[in-house]
């Protein structure tokens, strides 16, 4: 899981109440976070299946070209609305109030998956991703807003609110899966409905406990609901012309375009600060290093996010799942991710805390181009477990479990280092911008992964080997540049650690 993200301007405003000294408000935070996780991921662990699923089996029977790119722009959409979704906290609705928004919408977004139509499960996709990109940055900001000292406390707060995250990723990749399986996909989509409702009903029981903390618009200037209404109504208007037939839509292409429509709005933003912001020397240097990490980002999550495509089809397909007496649903592998950051989050804060003692801390730099040789690693690993199948053998999970390991070490090096440094090293006045920066990369990283997802041709399996293969080579050699980067960046950062 990679989404922990702290907004820079946060309403100060402390909850009386403490829980073993934090305050009694991140209990309703963390429990709001967890079921969004659970409905978000829970979606992702079934949604390719669901989509290259014959109609017969109760699926769309989707090619997997189009389902991938549906899946791409899917997780890219997710990450880019989260920037309007924080403008529409600060600027018109507050932050609690967004969240109350994006968890209604969500549900409903959810339940209409559950409706097992095909108009209703793309208008829901859509909807759902409006309610994550309204909840998800907000809920983050409202965590942010207990603790106005700032401090210990807070690292500690963030870092309870984290395993939130991860635990509601790996009960939802467990349980969703599951129901889907036994009940049916409508049943699968209903689950994370359900939750999601509950998630909003104690939101709204709880929400004394916050305080004032995110309760109105954080900037001193009201925004406009003009552009906001006039976004929805373009967006209604493509969705009225495409389910009436009157407007095609190529989701391939879709997904390409929105590709570089990201690739160019993040070229234009690093130009816009290096030749028109008037930044100094040492603040156009770091702006230099902001760009090297942003490139690094998009290139690790465009492999990482191939857990929910690529791989899942692999799970489906070509790997043994009868694990005594059970035949364990393919999406159910999808939990393994947020088990391990679970498990191995505080085994690397600790390295570093340990590696920092005896000043020997890599730079953002280097754990940036170790994550992404792990990365690396991890397709060469399935490489070798497409090799197998090539052979016509099912493989052992083990080779997954393996794969999502090595990804999971990598996401702990480059994950909770990435906003922080990218805040850091943005000039003083553009540190809020910074955030919005970093959800670029992962909306890129997103839309990346579905593309590569759909070179995978299931009637030449022969594709399968040559896209991890691919894949391993992009990333390490992207390792490899960034660690002999690494001592010119570090130079260029000014004494930003």
């Amino acid at each position: 899981m990679s989404e922990l993200v702290e907004s820079q301007a946060a309403t100060p405003a402390a909850a009386p109440r403490t829980i073993l000294g934090q305050p009694v408000g991140l209990a309703t935070l963390f429990l709001t976070e967890m079921w969004e996780r659970f409905t978000y991921y829970g979606i992702q662990a079934i949604l390719i299946l669901f989509m290259v699923a014959a109609a017969s089996q109760g699926g769309l029977g989707l090619d997997d070209r189009t389902s991938s790119s549906i899946f791409g722009l899917f997780l890219g959409s997710t990450y880019l609305l989260g920037l309007l979704g924080g403008w529409i906290a600060d600027r018109l609705l507050g932050a609690q109030r967004a969240v109350i928004a994006g968890g209604i919408l969500i549900a409903a977004g959810s339940a209409l998956l559950a409706l097992g139509h095909e108009a209703s499960f793309f208008v829901g996709l859509l909807v759902n991703a409006m309610g994550v990109g309204l909840l998800k940055p907000n809920v983050s900001a409202i965590v942010a807003s207990l603790y106005p000292e700032g401090g210990a406390r807070r690292d500690a707060g963030f870092s309870i609110f984290y395993m939130g995250i991860n635990v509601g990723g790996a009960l939802g990749s467990f349980f969703v899966p599951l129901a889907a399986a036994a009940f049916g996909w409508r049943v699968g989509f209903a689950l994370p409905a359900l939750f999601m409702a509950l998630g909003v009903g104690q939101f709204l029981w709880t929400r004394s406990y916050l305080g004032a903390a995110g309760l109105q618009p954080a900037h001193e200037r009201r925004g406009s609901w003009i552009p906001v209404v006039a976004l929805l109504g373009a967006l209604g208007l493509l969705v009225v012309l495409a389910l009436s037939g009157a407007l095609k839509l190529d989701a391939a292409a879709l997904v390409a375009a929105a590709s570089w429509g990201y690739a160019v709005l993040a070229i234009a933003y690093f130009v816009y600060l290096l030749f028109f912001a008037g930044l100094s020397p040492v603040e156009r240097r770091r702006v230099l290093v902001m760009a090297a990490l942003f490139i690094a980002s998009v290139t690790f999550w465009a492999g990482y996010y191939q857990q929910g495509g690529s791989f899942n089809l692999f799970a489906e397909r070509y790997t043994d799942r009868h694990l005594f007496g059970w035949d364990m649903p393919a999406g159910v592998l999808q939990a393994v991710n947020p088990s391990f950051v679970i498990i191995f989050a505080g085994v690397f804060a600790a390295l570093w805390i340990a590696l920092g003692k005896r000043g020997r801390d890599p730079s953002p730099a280097s754990k940036f181009g170790v994550a992404l040789i792990l990365l690396g690693l991890g397709f060469l690993v399935m490489y070798f477990a497409a090799q197998r199948v090539l052979g016509g053998r099912l493989v052992l999970p083990t080779w997954l479990v393996l794969t999502y390991f090595l990804h999971t070490c990598g996401e702990l090096c480059l994950s909770p280092v990435g906003l922080s440094t990218m805040s850091k090293l943005a000039p003083s006045r553009f540190v809020g911008q910074a955030m919005g920066v970093w959800f670029l990369s992962l909306a890129l990283g997103g839309n990346l992964a579905g593309q590569l997802t759909g070179e995978y041709d299931a009637s030449h399996l022969e594709s399968l080997p040559a896209l991890f293969l691919r894949i391993f080579a992009y990333g390490v050699i992207a390792g490899a540049v960034m660690l002999l980067l690494s001592p010119v960046l570090k130079r260029m950062m000014a004494g930003v650690r």
